[in-house]
């Protein structure tokens, strides 16, 4: 059986690393990846380089090199850690080819008895490297997945009852960072589907699908920010608000997204209740509130209290947004 490997920090895995494994899928019948962790080069941890490549092709194996050597050079010293380290860690693989577009793969080939393949070691097809993508995520955004981007941004998530000026800080913050936000989907869906003020089980979980979708189109435009209007979680709790239960996805979808999102802001009742017709009062906002914290309490997130004004509550924001381990105002 011909079995193909490839190599690397994958700090970020872009359109050249892909090309690679790529390759290797379509020549050989078993893919081995093996990614190497390097904390001095990227602060991304290991596990998640890894999930980029586990979801972008799940039928590849995924060998994590937690203590694999890191420097790089054509010094022979260097070169024998590195081929010895990989005898030891792929013995019994089998290997029989290897890929890779750097001039390590004619070494890596000889110690493991496999065949060079070289991919676009010349950077014709795709010119670019981490090191260039990792000084500037944005303008290299175009050479990554949407699933790779994700992880380059810091997600911030606005929660809070109906009315609670979730929509308004969001694209206040995004404007003021130069990105962009993500408006609540549930408003548009509810607007067009509602049936006497209620939406089924089934279209709940039909909003949470599509926020979701929508926020990965949308990341690609982030620019080291992206702001949330609402998530899962929420649209979850409306759901045990109005049925007494989810469906087992939606609920799924919300616990989930205590790992999705990197800072969690909820904003308080303290501004002026706004009625309008897809909301169903004051009271029912506090309810609401109350319900939205003991859920956020469940789900385990670390959860930051916005109150006050626009302008007061962006300045909260600012001080998390730099300092996430600050106290102020923790809900």
């Amino acid at each position: 059986m011909r079995v193909g490997l490839t190599l690397g920090k994958f700090a970020p895995l872009h359109q050249g690393h892909q090309r690679v494994i790529e390759a290797a899928i379509a020549e050989t019948q078993h893919q081995i990846v093996v990614i190497y962790d390097v904390p001095d080069v990227t602060d991304i941890p290991l596990r998640v380089r890894a999930n980029w490549i586990e979801q972008l092709y799940p039928q590849v194996e995924v060998i994590l090199a937690w203590d694999g050597p890191t420097e790089v050079s054509h010094d022979p010293v260097v070169t024998r850690q590195h081929d010895e380290y990989l005898q030891r860690l792929l013995r019994g693989k089998g290997v029989t080819h290897f890929y890779s577009s750097e001039f390590y793969g004619e070494h890596v080939s000889l110690a493991l008895g496999a065949i060079d393949r070289r991919i676009d070691d010349q950077r014709v097809n795709v010119s670019i490297s981490g090191t260039q993508i990792r000084a500037d995520p944005y303008r290299y955004r175009n050479f990554l997945s949407p699933i790779v981007y994700w992880d380059m941004v810091k997600k911030a998530v606005f929660l809070g009852a109906p009315a609670t000026g979730k929509s308004t800080l969001a694209a206040y913050m995004a404007k003021r960072h130069a990105t962009v936000w993500m408006p609540e989907y549930g408003r548009e869906y509810w607007e067009e589907h509602q049936v006497n003020r209620r939406l089924s089980q089934e279209q709940l979980l039909a909003i949470a699908v599509e926020h979701r979708r929508r926020e990965m189109s949308l990341v690609m435009q982030a620019r080291r920010y992206f702001f949330i209007d609402t998530d899962a979680s929420t649209t979850c709790q409306f759901s045990h608000y109005y049925h007494g239960s989810a469906l087992a996805e939606l609920q799924r979808l919300a616990n989930d997204c205590c790992k999705r999102y990197d800072l969690f802001f909820l904003c308080d009742t303290d501004i002026a209740y706004d009625d309008t017709p897809d909301r169903s009062g004051e009271v029912q906002r506090e309810e609401f509130q109350r319900e939205i914290i003991a859920s956020l309490k469940s789900l385990g997130t670390n959860t930051h209290l916005l109150r006050g004004s626009l302008e007061d509550r962006a300045q909260q924001v600012d001080q998390i947004l730099i300092d996430p381990a600050s106290t102020a105002r923790r809900g």
